[in-house]
């Protein structure tokens, strides 16, 4: 969940590195540290909390010479926030230096038997371990000292390292933990994400677990742990440059809120041809499609919510049961997973750790097939998965998921309308009208985005607001958890999401007077017990804002505030429904006062478990 990028070149590397840290402060902010190599010593500064503390410590690099260097933004995980827990992480001598994402699950261990051998630590981290073990380990050469590392350590990590004694040299190396490569005109680069290199080359090499790799200012090398070297091939970035800034908006949540229509487009239109669904990257026949018995739906977070909503729409469409599972617990229940069986696993990063622990549990079953639907193309989850689907929501910045979210809930309509034709379940025509209520949707989104300074106004009102619940039904229920989820991790505001019908066995003693309740009615045949759910906390003095399609206007009566939404097909209302969930969020995130891109305590791609 940290950030890391490194620099060998013709350049002064402390510049470069704070300009990729700085694209990749999303996955860390707690602190932040580089490293750099000036010709006789290397060097380095640190500083706790957002980059822009480090960066005008040194003044903007200037401080820090050379044309060698690696840097590191932080997710705390061992040890917290300080100078001297942040990264880089030194061996005794300080002649070599390390940063690390990710976690040595033996790190006490390992300290235990360093202490024995006469090494002091300074941090509570367990990247300092890995310092001295190359310390340790090292005489001379560094392949040798970084393989030894890598069959003593346990766990997930990416690392780049520096050693005194190869100045024109940096290394590299994966486990678990997201690292490419790439070349620049003027030297070699490394990071854990595409947006901190876009600005200096488009060709990256994803690594791979258990690669090495050795930079040069003209040269990449790539080796396997027995030194053995190999070749790989690179991937073309095709993102657009701007895709990854701001574009003039105050908060990159706004401008990815903003991009959603688009990046639904993006997701929809090259899967529909000549008015039916083509998922080519799916690589299933109609008839390998029919032998699927049972789905299971494996994520977290944002992306689990979109897994539970797909229930609702695999086994109302395409009639297949579907089992939804948090990736954090899946592994660990030993599931019944037999042939026939299709595991979906959902990510934006493609990195998510637990997610990619529950995949290759996954792959352990035979006759399991196992398909990733995630953003990031060439990412772990897309190379291990059998078949993946890409959502093409292009780089998401913001820690909490927006375009993500919905591209996702795309790639779940397209796979119910196949699978469900492919089994008999829908006519031509069917499959027809609702490919045609899937194109309306971006239109739809559009919609719902020109009218968000009402919400804003809505929004004032609850800026102080201590707790807010969300309810609904059937699908309403998945809206209502993503819902509770945004204004949560980035208000800070206590929320919960429940199914209405559960108000009764306990929740609504937590209702009082001027409680703030959002109910969502996007289900015409559960209007009625919506109605009366709403009708209970009302008596307990709520007050409620009710999100509901266009046309039910029978619920201002039993609302205080209302929100509609255009009509689509009952299955597709999640993708317009979450919108002004979103938007509310925002604001009321806005009006506190907080950092809505980097709400504290979180990061954006959670490579550690």
């Amino acid at each position: 969940m940290c950030g890391i990028v490194g620099y060998i070149g013709n350049e002064q590397a402390a510049p470069i590195l704070l300009d990729g840290l700085e694209k990749l402060e999303y996955r860390g902010y707690d602190s932040a540290g580089l490293a750099v190599y000036d010709g006789t010593d290397i060097r380095v500064m640190k500083a706790t909390g957002r980059l822009k503390v480090l960066s005008e410590l040194s003044h903007g690099g200037a401080m820090l010479p050379g044309c060698a260097g690696i840097g590191h933004t932080r997710w705390a995980t061992h040890g917290m926030p300080s100078d001297t827990n942040a990264h880089p992480h030194f061996n005794k001598d300080e002649s070599i230096v390390v940063v690390h994402n990710g976690i040595i699950e033996n790190y006490l261990k390992l300290k235990k038997l360093l202490e024995t051998r006469g090494y002091q630590f300074v941090s509570q981290t367990d990247t300092e371990v890995v310092a001295h073990l190359l310390d340790y380990y090292y005489q001379g050469d560094p392949m040798e000292a970084i393989v030894k590392v890598m069959q003593r350590v346990e766990g997930s990590y990416a690392l780049g390292i520096l050693f005194k004694d190869h100045p024109e040299e940096m290394y590299a190396v994966r486990k678990d933990s997201p690292l490419i490569v790439g070349k620049c005109a003027h030297g070699s680069i490394i990071a854990s994400d595409v947006p901190a290199v876009l600005k200096y080359t488009r060709d990256v090499f994803f690594i791979q677990n258990e690669e090495i790799v050795r930079l040069e200012k003209e040269n990449i090398a790539f080796f396997n742990i027995d030194k053995e070297e190999i070749q790989k091939e690179s991937t073309r970035i095709e993102w657009d440059v701007n895709a990854a800034e701001k574009g003039g908006y105050e908060h990159f949540m706004l401008k990815e809120i903003n991009e959603q229509p688009k990046a639904v487009r993006d997701t929809l239109n090259p899967r529909i041809k000549d008015g039916r669904i083509v998922i080519e990257e799916l690589g299933m026949t109609p008839e390998e499609v029919a032998a699927i018995r049972k789905i299971y739906v494996v994520a977290c977070g944002s992306a689990y919510h979109t897994g539970v909503t797909a229930k609702y729409v695999f086994e109302g469409l395409a009639r297949i049961p579907v089992e939804v599972d948090l990736a954090s617990e899946f592994r660990y229940r030993n599931p019944i997973l037999d042939e026939g069986t299709m595991v979906i696993i959902v990510s934006q990063s493609g990195e998510t750790a637990d997610s990619l622990a529950a995949l290759r549990e996954a792959k352990k079953h035979p006759g399991v097939r196992v398909l990733g639907i995630v953003n990031v193309v060439g990412s772990s989850i897309a190379r291990e998965a059998d078949h993946v689907m890409y959502t093409w929501a292009g780089p998401e910045i913001a820690v909490a998921t927006t375009k993500a979210y919905s591209t996702q809930l795309i790639a779940f309509y397209l796979l119910a309308i196949r699978f469900a034709q492919d089994r008999g379940k829908l006519s031509e025509a069917e499959a027809g009208n609702l490919i045609k209520e899937l194109q309306r949707l971006p239109e739809q989104i559009e919609m719902l985005l020109a009218n968000k300074e009402r919400i804003q106004r809505f929004a004032n009102r609850y800026v102080a607001a201590r707790e807010i619940f969300f309810i609904g039904r059937g699908i309403d229920y998945a809206i209502s958890l993503e819902g509770s989820l945004k204004l949560k991790e980035i208000s800070y505001i206590h929320s919960e999401a429940y199914a209405a019908g559960e108000l009764k066995h306990g929740t609504i003693s937590l209702i009082e007077e001027g409680t703030l309740v959002t109910a969502l009615l996007t289900q015409e045949d559960l209007y009625k017990k919506m109605i009366s759910n709403i009708v209970e906390v009302q008596t307990r003095g709520a007050f409620v804002l009710a999100v509901t399609n266009v046309g039910n206007t029978e619920i201002e009566k039993a609302s205080d505030y209302v929100i509609y939404i255009p009509k689509t097909n009952p299955y597709f209302t999640n993708s317009l429904a979450v919108i002004p969930l979103q938007i509310f969020s925002y604001y009321v995130a806005i009006g506190k006062g907080c950092d809505v891109d980097k709400p504290r305590n979180l990061a954006k791609s959670v490579t550690v478990e």
